[in-house]
């Protein structure tokens, strides 16, 4: 069974930084695209970026030119760096691995706030 395990949320003022990271299990790392979603409680879950196998990359408009994501294919790893926060960015953020399955992290709480 597939793991991903999210890193790196908290508390951060508006236009600070956070590094979300999502420790992948087993060979979904380098067969699967990866992705982060993000949800508000009682709202639909939303995509914010994905990285494809290929290294490609996309980005929801709502973070593109703050948010960036990578793969660190030595440690199995992928990376949300998220620059310039604003308050609607908070939310539950969460990894995701979409191949020949979908996997789903726990959830890492991110809160932009003075």
């Amino acid at each position: 069974q597939a793991q991903l395990v999210e890193s790196g949320g908290g508390l951060v003022q508006p236009g600070g930084s956070l590094r979300l990271s999502c420790a992948a299990s087993g060979s979904i790392f380098s067969d699967y695209t990866m992705g982060w979603y993000r949800q508000v409680p009682g709202q639909q879950r939303e995509w914010v970026a994905s990285i494809f196998t290929g290294g490609g990359t996309m980005y929801d408009d709502s973070v593109k030119g703050r948010f960036t994501i990578s793969r660190d294919s030595a440690r199995n790893t992928v990376h949300l760096q998220m620059n310039n926060l604003k308050p609607e960015d908070t939310a539950v953020y969460f990894c995701n691995a979409a191949g020949t399955n979908i996997y789903w992290g726990q959830g890492t709480q991110v809160t932009v706030s003075s």
